[in-house]
């Protein structure tokens, strides 16, 4: 095998001060390998799983940066199931239109390929469909992207039928530009009367390559997924204006994927919703209702995580499930507070957000800033994140330390109702009592031989409901 240049890279080089080799080289980047200890697990699991290595290319940023962004891609592999082997960056200027890393490099690592026993390579990035075939023919065995590996990893955890039917629009979608004829299928082009000398049994017929019926009818899927996903959204639609209707505040938990949303949203409200230490654990949004400290109703609802670099064609297929957190009153913004480098996530977070929110008319909801996992984080990188983020609330979903001054921090933010009453209700009427309870902001509350003497903020429908009873003037 062709022995690979190891060199120490400085942080943030600039491209004109980087010596020739440093450029051109790859970096083997250590502590990615989850090969296992046990021979006999090895060969049992080889079975199941694909065995990678992994590919980056730093084109810009720092030496630790582009570390973090390949360990990510390592876990991301993980997530789906594969075998890390290897691991190894190189320094260009930009990324090889052909071949991603250039055809020297791959030579090398068809070398590691051949060495490690690898039968996927895995780039951290999105190819081109020249890139990819040309990578799978060098280098003979299978390649994928960031962006292929991302949408693998949301078809294994995709339950609910909007969420599948999401998947594979985006997979499609990412399918359409990429698609290969291969051997005879792309000789079947003669249409009409293809007879004579290079026609003949076989090749009359419509005119349409392999390529070209493969196309339109992933096309016409594309279409009828769409018309699926619009009656989707109508529904989630349908209940959203119920909502607002009852004008119930509500609260959308986004963040970076694995940053303890789900967990988050358990420890508020006892959902009981799936929790797991994996990347994109939770793709179907799930609504719960919960009471704040000064009695009022509202919603919470987890959302599928973000990720650097998170696929157009996902954020695309999933606009109506984003949608629900843009038209919310708060959005709850959970941070990981034991990651590494998290004003990357928070980042890669807003960036999306910004995109969903780029063709709406209205602003996108006030954001309050969580930092989540205190108990898994060092104390250092908790006081420099509070300095960065001074007013992001600090808690641990797992052992429940600082959720009951984030619920108070949240009861603060949401929309409280704007009409406020002071009215004497007759025992008679104690519908009208419970109702101000469930839906109103109850300020004082006094048993009287006439029946309860209350004073509270409503809704404007609650209010003409206790018009009949109002006293002092009010409503006001």
């Amino acid at each position: 095998m062709t022995e690979l240049t190891h060199t120490d890279f400085r942080d943030d080089p600039s491209i004109g001060e980087l010596e020739l080799e440093d450029r051109a080289s790859l970096r083997r980047v250590a502590g990615l390998s989850t090969e296992l200890a046990d021979i006999t697990e090895v060969e049992y699991r080889q079975l199941r799983l694909e065995r990678v290595v992994l590919v980056g290319v730093w084109t810009e940023g720092t030496a630790a940066q582009s570390e973090a962004s390949l360990a990510e891609l390592a876990r991301l592999a993980e997530t789906a199931g594969s075998e890390v082997l290897e691991g190894i960056v190189q320094r260009r200027p930009k990324a090889d239109p052909a071949t991603y890393i250039g055809s020297g490099k791959v030579r090398e690592l068809f070398d590691i390929v051949l060495a490690t026993g690898a039968d996927t390579v895995i780039c951290d990035g999105e190819l081109s469909p020249g890139q990819l075939r040309n990578l799978e023919q060098r280098l003979k065995v299978k390649v994928i992207d960031r962006t292929a590996l991302i949408l693998d990893i949301f078809a294994q955890h995709a339950r609910s039928k909007e969420g599948k039917a999401q998947v594979e629009l985006a997979q499609l979608q990412y399918l359409i530009p990429r698609l290969r004829g291969w051997g005879e299928s792309l000789s079947r082009q003669a249409g009409g009367r293809a007879g004579g000398a290079n026609g003949g049994v076989g090749l009359r017929g419509p005119g349409e390559t392999k390529l070209e019926t493969d196309r339109r009818r992933i096309s016409k899927r594309v279409a009828k997924l769409r018309r699926e996903i619009a009656a989707m959204e109508t529904i989630r639609d349908t209940k959203r204006g119920r909502r607002v209707a009852n004008e119930v505040p509500s609260v959308a938990i986004v963040g970076y994927t694995n940053a303890g949303k789900s967990s988050l949203l358990n420890a508020i409200t006892g959902a009981g919703v799936l929790v797991e230490n994996a990347l994109f654990a939770t793709l179907d949004p799930t609504t719960r209702r919960a009471t704040s400290p000064d009695g009022r109703t509202y919603t919470l609802t987890d959302t599928v995580g973000f990720v650097r670099h998170l696929p157009h064609q996902l954020v695309d297929a999933f606009r109506s499930t984003l949608e629900e957190a843009a038209d919310a009153d708060l959005l709850l913004h959970v941070v990981d507070g034991s990651d590494p480098a998290p004003e990357e996530q928070v980042n890669a977070v807003r960036e999306v957000l910004a995109e969903i929110g780029k063709n709406r008319s209205e602003a996108l909801p006030p954001e309050l800033i969580v930092i989540n996992k205190a108990d898994a984080a060092d104390q250092l990188s908790l006081v420099r994140l509070r300095h960065l983020l001074p007013d992001a609330a600090v808690v641990s979903a797992q052992t429940g330390k600082g959720v009951p001054e984030l619920v108070d921090a949240m009861a603060e933010r949401l929309p409280r109702p704007e009409v406020t009453v002071e009215a004497l209700v007759p025992y008679t009427r104690g519908e009208l009592v419970a109702r101000v309870h469930a839906d109103g902001e109850l300020l004082t509350e006094e048993h009287l031989p006439e029946g309860t003497r209350l004073t509270a903020r409503v809704r404007p429908d609650l209010a003409s409901a206790l018009e009949a009873y109002v006293v002092n003037g009010s409503p006001v």
